[in-house]
């Protein structure tokens, strides 16, 4: 299975929801790092590390899919 097919195949509930929550975290970070004003450098940080875990998070939770071809797998080994 190549990554094209990956991403077009289904993705469990479970990694659904972790892939918004990624998502949440990545925007808020990003907004934070795009702010016009003045900001601390620790809040720089947090939103930086913040960005990189949804990015990661959402990219993890795209790739998994749904092992519903079991059937599928078993009959092409025994052919």
């Amino acid at each position: 299975m190549n990554l094209i097919e990956r991403y077009k195949k289904p993705t469990p509930k479970f990694f659904k929801t972790l892939r918004n929550i990624g998502i949440v975290l990545g925007s808020t970070g990003a907004a934070i790092l795009a702010a016009p004003v003045a900001i601390p450098a620790v809040l720089i940080t947090v939103a930086t590390y913040l960005t990189i875990a949804g990015t990661v998070v959402t990219a993890v939770s795209q790739a998994v899919v749904s092992d519903d071809d079991k059937e599928e797998v078993k009959s092409d080994l025994n052919q």
